[in-house]
């Protein structure tokens, strides 16, 4: 009877541990609340997304532009030395856009204009000027005494050859193609700003007016041999 008891007695315990009264938990922190942090880390967001976004739309807003294919000389218009490249907007630089490209074959350089340059509005002129210690010799050239392709831009040597006449300009010219044989080029490295075919619509007489770029120097015998028909101009290394 006592054995029973005893099990009947311990049967009606709980295994389960006791549980702390409410009054024994630890009391929680207040959570602090940073608004000021907040906002700032949703500002830092806000000016991020629209830096990206300005990226975006500067990659994506390009315009159309020339760039030379040839090196152009002051005095010079782009002819069809041109290409169009895409470059991105900015209202800052003065490009010539590609829909300016007739208006632009109508004006000058101010300088030279390197290849692979593109170009802007300042570049050019409508008149030519003429660069420091250059001046321009018109040529009035014979057939025969011109390379057949010459086209403005091209780098040339002027001669002084005999020019047929009689009389007093025959002995000049005598004499000035005997000086020109030991004294070599009147001008080594002229420049052609222009060319045009001294034709008509019905006759053809192979005579060329040209105009070359020289140094001041040597302006002043060119010219005189050109007054007397006594200049031929060759091609040179250089174009």
């Amino acid at each position: 009877m006592k054995i029973q008891e005893r099990t009947g007695a311990g049967a009606g315990r709980s295994a389960a541990p006791a549980q702390p009264s409410v009054g024994d938990r630890l009391p929680t922190p207040p959570r602090e609340r940073k608004p000021a942090l907040a906002a700032l880390a949703v500002l830092l967001i806000l000016v991020g997304a629209l830096g990206v976004t300005m990226l975006v739309l500067q990659v994506g807003n390009r315009v159309e532009v020339v760039k030379v294919t040839k090196e152009i000389q002051a005095g010079e218009s782009v002819g069809d030395n041109v290409t169009s490249v895409m470059v991105a907007a900015d209202d800052s630089i003065n490009y010539v856009k590609w829909d300016q490209l007739t208006t632009l074959k109508t004006l000058k350089a101010k300088s030279t204009i390197y290849s692979d340059t593109v170009v802007m509005g300042q570049m050019f002129a409508k008149k030519a000027s003429l660069p420091a210690g250059k001046a321009s010799v018109g040529l009035a050239l014979k057939e025969g005494t011109y390379p057949a392709d010459i086209k403005a831009g091209d780098l040339v040597s002027a001669y002084r050859v005999s020019s047929t006449g009689s009389g007093s300009n025959s002995s000049d010219s005598n004499s000035g193609s005997n000086g020109s044989s030991s004294g070599g080029a009147l001008v080594d490295g002229a420049r052609v700003s222009s060319v045009a075919a001294d034709d008509d619509a019905t006759v053809s007489t192979g005579n060329l007016s040209i105009t070359v770029l020289v140094d001041q120097a040597d302006a002043a015998a060119l010219a005189s041999a050109a007054a007397a028909n006594q200049v031929a101009i060759v091609h040179v290394p250089g174009n």
